[in-house]
């Protein structure tokens, strides 16, 4: 690797390269006009499910699952590749410019909710459900969402981005957060091996923040990196992540603003609950990032 030395002042004068140049940029704010679309349901979702995406639909569909019909929500698919997370209308909903998005229209004036744990608490508290009540079980269950929040993007925008997305691979941080990525596994793994769920033997946000990451890490889903890092080492981890994955609302969320892989996986909008059973494949949407 060739040595770098950097400028006292950085600037912006050329691509950074990599699967993601073209919508990277060091200045927030919108870069065009473009109105946001509303259905008739409570909650209005802007996203695309990416692992952070998965995390919210994940959450809406177990809390139809559970009964609670307030939270039928329309799910709206945000071409990041194609930059609609910088239109004016996402931009009122998130100022950071990044999936997922909600808007909370059962309130007034209607509230928005951005970051996908903010999300997944707000939802939580609105409707007493998915995060304990019992005080030592409450904070752990946060706990372990505030270490998702905080770890993912080492995982993620650190070895997931080197080892898949950099336009040329590099030892260094490659080795880097390849360490950072196992010792994190190994923080659950040696959770799990005496807990069912993330805040115990009770299912909650925590376990719906964590399992898009590092359950779809150890199944080969993201990054092309299951031998890499060795999974097989993280038993309880695999354990819980194939627990997870048979919830019939989990199936479902992650379907949910998917426009890659197989077309039976793929449901690009959801405005109902019979979409899972009527959907057809749009064939004007191409695949927007890997998974």
């Amino acid at each position: 690797m060739s040595e770098y030395t950097p400028p006292k002042v950085w600037t912006w004068d050329k691509a950074s390269g990599g699967k993601f140049a073209n919508i990277n940029r060091p200045i927030a704010g919108s870069t065009h006009d473009k109105e946001r679309p509303v259905g008739e349901h409570p909650f209005q979702l802007y996203s695309l499910a990416t692992p952070n995406g998965v995390k919210v639909t994940v959450m809406l569909e177990e809390l139809l699952h559970a009964g609670h019909t307030g939270a039928e929500y329309d799910a709206w698919l945000i071409n990041i590749q194609a930059g609609d997370q910088f239109s004016s209308g996402f931009v009122e909903v998130n100022p950071n410019s990044k999936i997922p998005a909600l808007m909370d229209h059962s309130v007034k004036p209607p509230q928005r909710v951005f970051e996908s744990g903010s999300i997944l608490l707000y939802l939580a508290e609105k409707f007493g459900a998915f995060l304990p009540t019992e005080p030592a079980k409450r904070t752990e269950a946060i706990s372990w969402l505030m270490w998702q929040m905080g770890s993912a993007p080492y995982l993620g925008g650190g070895f997931g981005h080197f080892y898949a997305y950099a336009p040329s691979k590099m030892e260094y941080p490659i080795d880097r957060f390849a360490m950072e990525t196992k010792r994190q596994l190994d923080v659950l793994n040696r959770y799990l091996a005496e807990n069912e769920f993330m805040a115990g033997d009770e299912y909650s946000i925590a376990d719906m923040a964590i399992w898009p990451w590092y359950g779809a890490v150890v199944k080969g889903l993201v990054y092309d990196a299951a031998e890499f890092l060795a999974v097989h080492e993280y038993e309880h981890v695999l354990r819980w992540t194939n627990q997870i994955a048979k919830r019939p609302a989990v199936k479902r969320g992650r379907m949910v603003n998917r426009a890659w892989g197989e077309a039976s996986s793929q449901l690009h909008e959801r405005h109902a609950a019979s979409d899972f059973e009527t959907k057809t494949a749009d064939k004007s949407v191409k695949q927007v990032v890997g998974d």
